[in-house]
């Protein structure tokens, strides 16, 4: 009969069985501590700290601050600056609109450890079907948001220098801490542009400022906008717009004078419409500051017409002013308002060239014509190694209801628009841009026209003179301070880099 065998273990197996299990259980309760402390929930949520204030009622639009935003973190990360941030928190809203009852417009940041981590989320509308904004989103203006509105859905947008940067594309932000001048400290606005002055107690319209997507536009410096020109001659060429954006200029740059009695137009001229030429003298810096009228670039004239002598315009020949230009070492021309059938006698026999006046002619024939005189004349005449020369293109107007003869308004208007009341680019624009790339001098484009095509509520309106009246309405001018501001700015970036 077989022994039945006892069931034991040796001491060496014992121990040998007992190590493994502690070891199995110190390492699974090692990894699920890990697992805890290192992975991130994917729904995790960061609130965004935005203005929480009560809406206001402006005019007919509803002003609110953004609500609180609430964002999902997200698992997948990427390094900045050597530091390794989630995308999520790393992002900032570049510009928050705030409500316009009162505080600040600010960027809300998000700072990981001591980095320097600079980025933008902004809601790009427009650019795919998919990030098409909602009947709500629609409110935006410029930037900011006016009325009821949802928040938008962010995208993530790293923060890029200028360089690169289309300077025409974004939106305006309202900020309190423009504007760059104030009436009280600038002589040099006239009548027509000094809407304070006739009487419009709003003053929004001087507190936004022009965001790119994507990049900041500098600040204008007025010290280093003067050492930029020292010793030099800053001259504007064109017609009153042009007047808009010189008045600007001299404000702007008086703001870095501590003796304005140093600053003088050189014959004693006081700043009128009814003048045209003008020449500022900045002595602690030995500049000049000039503007000198000039409608259409190209010599307005007189020639008989039957029995009489009519108004004619000269598409082939420059201003006769134009040797007043020509040692310029910055100038900056326009024209583009009086290119209308309506101031040129709707091109009946108005354009001549040589001795032939043209029976008819459409104005943007005649248009095409006057630029390539210019550009001639330029190229000709203009040293590009002392002179460097810009174009401003058109600047858009806003009459409602009419033209500015025919009883346009734009009265009520006291914020930027939703969105611009045309998207056809202008044809003056695109003759402009033609012409200037068959030039041998290079010609630096300031292109204004759609970041100004917003601005509705920067028009003198009916605040263009102290008597003041509803039929009589100028919706083509700026306000100042105002939007010329913004394209002054231009000029300063572009003086920087170039």
């Amino acid at each position: 009969m077989e022994r039945q065998r006892s069931f034991s273990l040796k001491p060496t197996r014992l121990l040998v069985f007992s190590f493994t299990i502690f070891s199995s259980f110190l390492f699974l309760s090692t990894f699920t501590t890990w697992l805890t402390n290192y992975t991130p929930s994917l729904h995790q949520q960061i609130d965004l700290p935005f203005n929480t204030s009560t809406s206001a009622s402006v005019g007919h639009s509803d002003i609110v601050a953004l609500p609180p935003l609430t964002v999902h973190s997200l698992t997948k990360n990427f390094t900045a600056h050597g530091v390794k941030v989630p995308t999520s928190i790393s992002n900032r809203l570049a510009r928050t609109q705030k409500s316009l009852s009162g505080s600040k417009s600010e960027p809300v940041r998000h700072r990981v450890g001591t980095s320097n981590v600079n980025f933008t989320a902004l809601q790009e509308y427009g650019t795919s079907p998919e990030r098409a904004p909602s009947s709500e989103q629609k409110k935006i203006v410029a930037g900011g948001l006016v009325g009821k509105t949802q928040v938008p859905i962010l995208n993530k947008i790293e923060q890029k220098g200028v360089e690169g940067c289309d300077l025409t594309k974004g939106y305006w932000v309202f900020d309190e801490s423009y504007h760059l001048y104030s009436k009280d400290s600038c002589p040099f606005i006239d009548e027509g542009f000094d809407c304070e002055g006739n009487g419009r107690l709003d003053r929004k319209y001087s507190k936004w400022r022009w965001q790119p997507r994507g990049c900041d536009l500098p600040r204008f410096n007025a010290s280093k906008m003067l050492e930029l020109i020292r010793g030099k001659r800053l001259v504007f060429v064109g017609d009153s717009i042009n007047r808009n954006q010189w008045e600007s200029m001299l404000c702007m740059l008086l703001g870095a004078i501590k003796d304005p009695t140093r600053v003088y137009e050189t014959h004693g001229r006081k700043i009128t419409k009814e003048k045209g030429n003008y020449s500022f003298k900045f002595l602690d810096y030995q500049c000049t500051v000039e503007y000198y009228v000039s409608h259409f670039l190209v010599h307005e004239s007189k020639a008989r017409i039957g029995q009489r002598r009519r108004p004619t315009l000269r598409i082939d020949a420059i201003d006769h002013g134009s040797s007043r230009w020509r040692g310029a070492d910055i100038v900056i021309f326009n024209t583009a308002h009086w290119w209308s059938h309506s101031k040129t006698q709707a091109g009946i026999y108005y354009y001549q060239e040589g001795s032939v006046v043209h029976p008819q002619l459409n104005v943007s024939t005649a248009f095409r014509k006057a630029l390539n005189t210019w550009a001639s004349w330029v190229d000709k005449r203009i040293n590009h190694r002392k002179t460097r020369v810009f174009f401003r293109n058109s600047a858009p107007t806003h009459f409602r209801g009419g033209d500015w003869n025919s009883g346009g308004h734009c009265t009520e208007a006291i914020l930027p628009l939703n969105e611009t009341l045309s998207t056809a680019y202008p044809e003056k624009n695109i003759i402009l841009e033609e012409i200037i790339k068959q030039m041998r001098t290079p010609v630096i484009l300031l292109n204004i026209t759609s970041l100004s095509a917003y601005r509705i509520d920067g028009h003198p309106s009916i605040y263009g003179r102290k008597t003041r009246s509803s039929k009589i309405q100028d919706c083509s001018h700026w306000c100042l301070p105002g939007v010329p501001d913004t394209w002054n700015e231009l000029l300063y970036f572009h003086l920087q880099s170039t």
